[in-house]
């Protein structure tokens, strides 16, 4: 995600159209989240060779591949053929591809199916998923009519609540209660991360990440002051954690199909979470800002408290 404190200069012209869309803005219906089902999702994991579309790729192949996606630090996605893509590296979490596994079990949100989750003998991860040919929102949103933009935030609605229906396995965490993957709460001792069993205990580790930074000592103090006032009484609930436009696929051929992308820090946040992190990521670049609430319920309050702290220490 990119963090850019000009971000900060829209704020008030948020909190005022927030204001003036409050009587008028869709309202997004809550539902009683049921209790998280008991995923058992082995690594190494393996679908079954009928449900493959074609023979897995070989390392040797992965590696040879040319059709490079993207490349950050040490994980690389690839293409393979017209049927695979392949995302792997040295640091690579595998969580990422047991929450898609998690996800298509659970849910009816589209995501890419995944055919293999394995690490090799160099400590690499890797995850074997299907090829989404299409286009992301970010290349096609400026594109769209208005009539189009609706169709696709119904979509993204959809999935919104089906998300929101999944329980958490208890408390603030990812699967199997393991720790939240989202960089705000990373340090190299990874002692920051959780699983949190109340919000209080999550804002307590964020406090503790800001008093790893001299900088960010006072500031620190300060959050741990206000915190339990202002980021108070959000309940657990399923997230992506990374809802840019870059990050959901238009199908070719069915230009209103999306599918969801990248789940690699997704897990069980507070409820305004995915707000603020989508709000914060939209980059105030085009409208894509002024369609989120279409599709998420709305947190600006929360947000404003999530910028600060992303901007400095996610």
């Amino acid at each position: 995600m990119g963090r850019y404190w000009n971000q900060f200069r829209f704020l008030p012209s948020l909190f005022s159209s927030a204001v003036g869309r409050a009587g008028s803005c869709l309202r997004l219906r809550k539902h009683r989240p049921q209790s998280c089902p008991t995923p058992f999702i082995p690594v190494p994991y393996y679908v079954p060779t009928i449900a493959l579309p074609a023979p897995l790729p070989s390392i040797v192949e992965i590696e040879a591949s040319t059709e490079i996606l993207r490349e950050r630090s040490t994980v690389k996605v690839v293409a393979i053929g017209s049927h695979y893509v392949v995302k792997y590296g040295e640091t690579l979490n595998l969580e990422e591809g047991r929450m898609m596994v998690f996800i298509a079990q659970h849910t009816q949100i589209p995501v890419p199916r995944v055919y293999a989750l394995f690490r090799d003998g160099k400590d690499r991860s890797f995850i074997v998923m299907e090829r989404i040919h299409g286009q992301t929102l970010k290349e096609t949103w400026h594109t769209f009519t208005d009539h189009k933009k609706q169709l696709i935030v119904t979509q993204l609605r959809h999935c919104i609540r089906q998300l929101r229906k999944v329980g958490s396995p208890g408390g603030y965490c990812g699967l199997d209660q393991k720790p939240l993957l989202d960089d705000i709460f990373w340090t190299p001792e990874q002692d920051c991360n959780g699983p949190f069993d109340t919000e209080a205990d999550l804002n307590a580790a964020i406090v503790r990440k800001c008093r790893t930074s001299e900088a960010l000592k006072h500031k620190a103090e300060f959050y741990n002051l206000v915190f339990p006032e202002v980021l108070v009484g959000h309940q657990p609930v399923l997230t992506h954690g990374d809802i840019q436009k870059k990050n959901i696929m238009i199908r070719r051929g069915d230009e209103t199909q999306v599918v969801i992308l990248d789940w690699e820090v997704a897990g069980w946040y507070p409820t305004y979470w995915e707000y603020a992190s989508t709000i914060f990521a939209a980059w105030f670049e085009d409208d894509w800002y002024r369609w989120i609430p279409q599709f998420l319920e709305t947190f600006p309050n929360e947000y404003a408290w999530y910028a600060m702290v992303a901007q400095e220490i996610g």
